[in-house]
């Protein structure tokens, strides 16, 4: 089936499935979906997030005085850091790349046609430190080549990848690492990125979410198998791995989603390793967030729709219930935003009673369960994650706001991204510019 016709034909089925259901259903079964499905997809990540913690991670060191895992044979580590516009914040990263405790660590950063002083930096970093290379690209080639570049020059057969405004901590790259030496179908692992841009109160919220969203689902993601994406920030990948699913693509929108399905489809594990700690900037302005996450929604998509014909068969049978997530969160998208259509029409036009939605308020019960539910999801990932961070419970305060703006970012970015891919009809080679790294941006 062309592929055209093929996101024509999803288009309808995701688009139409809420509507359909509308001509079948009253308003207010389509209200209890639209309610109860965020309820329901909290349970799912605070059973998984608890379950993990219980069977694996309780058990495990860690502190600052532990010392980080043995690596097997002493293999040698390639820290990959493409960068792009990276003056103000790519010496910190490079720094805290050199400065791991295992020893046989390479650093290569790429820089990737900036324009401004990222290449000096880089050249004047590499004259110091003698394990730093840097490569020059003339002209913005985008973050896929420039990890493919890297990858080539690398002499590592574990390639660690950061952004170039990450700071790790000093035994993250071993952590990554061990696993796939322990485990040799781990074809990457991804770390524990957070947040230390928390000047705003969108910044104060991200550091709740990361905790009590991000984390959450890696860890139950884990559980039934298969994890959706690596986090871009930091992950580690083995080189033999990545040869076989042919690298990074140059034509996605977010190269981590798509390299983690490439991996998962040929048959290789991915990881979560908490305790692989990653301090990243994010976004403190509603202009900087909503370009970062439509860019995710857009991402997931383009990986979703390119994917979704291979892992029909059998084989690929563990990739299905993260295909089913991903389609009803975006059904679920399309029937809240046909149920704020209709509650619209309804207030100036008197709509037949199967489709008419009288309010959008929830119910008094199901209100209370989702708020019960909200916090008691916020305590449970604050009491996984509190030893990874000091101070995560004050956080509480500001994450009351979480659940409405998550939901909302998720609702608007799904309705725009998703079309957009779908009636696209070619991709292009996927270039970056530098992101909103926040307003202030504290040392961890």
């Amino acid at each position: 089936m062309p592929d055209r016709l093929l996101a024509f034909l999803l288009l309808c089925l995701v688009a139409g499935a809420p509507f359909g259901a509308a001509l079948l259903w009253t308003g207010n079964l389509i209200l209890d979906f639209v309610f109860f499905y965020p309820l329901f997809m909290s349970g799912l990540w605070m059973f998984g997030g608890l379950y993990y913690w219980l069977h694996w991670e309780r058990r495990w060191p860690w502190g600052p005085d532990v010392a980080p895992p043995e690596l097997r044979g002493r293999p040698w580590v390639s820290i990959l850091i493409p960068c792009h516009d990276e003056a103000e914040h790519g010496a910190d990263t490079i720094l805290s790349a050199l400065n791991q405790r295992y020893p046989r660590v390479e650093v290569i950063a790429i820089n990737d046609g900036s324009t401004d002083d990222t290449g000096a930096m880089l050249d004047q970093l590499a004259a110091a430190h003698p394990r730093l290379r840097v490569i020059h690209l003339a002209r913005n080639q985008g973050k896929a080549m420039a990890l493919r570049m890297g990858a080539l020059a690398a002499r590592g057969e574990y390639l660690v990848c950061i952004d170039g405004d990450a700071i790790l901590e000093r035994d993250t790259a071993a952590y990554l690492v061990a696993p796939m030496i322990n485990h040799p179908r781990v074809g990457a692992v991804t770390g524990n990125p957070r947040v230390r841009t928390r000047s705003t109160l969108i910044g104060r919220v991200q550091v709740g979410e990361f905790s009590s969203i991000v984390g959450l689902i890696k860890r139950t993601q884990r559980i039934y198998g298969q994890v959706f994406t690596v986090s871009g920030v930091v992950a580690a990948f083995q080189r033999g791995a990545l040869d076989r699913v042919g690298y990074w693509s140059l034509d996605m929108v977010t190269e981590d989603i798509d390299i983690s399905w490439k991996l998962q489809r040929d048959h290789w594990s991915i990881f979560f390793e908490p305790r692989a700690l990653c301090w990243i900037l994010m976004p403190e302005t509603l202009r900087g967030l909503w370009k970062q996450r439509l860019r995710w929604a857009q991402g997931g998509a383009e990986v979703f729709l390119k994917n979704l014909p291979g892992i029909r068969a059998w084989r690929h049978h563990r990739l299905w219930p993260m295909a089913l997530e991903y389609c009803i969160s975006t059904i679920w998208a399309f029937a809240l935003a046909l149920s704020l259509v209709l509650w619209l029409i309804g207030l100036s036009v008197t709509l037949p009673g199967h489709i008419r939605v009288e309010t959008l308020m929830p119910p008094a019960f199901t209100g209370m369960a989702l708020a019960a539910a909200c916090l008691l999801q916020f305590c449970i990932s604050v009491f996984i994650d509190h030893r990874y961070e000091r101070g995560l419970f004050r956080s509480l305060y500001w994450v009351i706001w979480y659940p409405l703006a998550y939901w909302m970012i998720s609702l608007f970015t799904t309705l725009c991204g998703f079309p957009k891919v779908m009636l696209r009809r070619r991709r292009a080679r996927a270039r970056w510019k530098s992101p909103d790294r926040g307003i202030k941006a504290p040392t961890s």
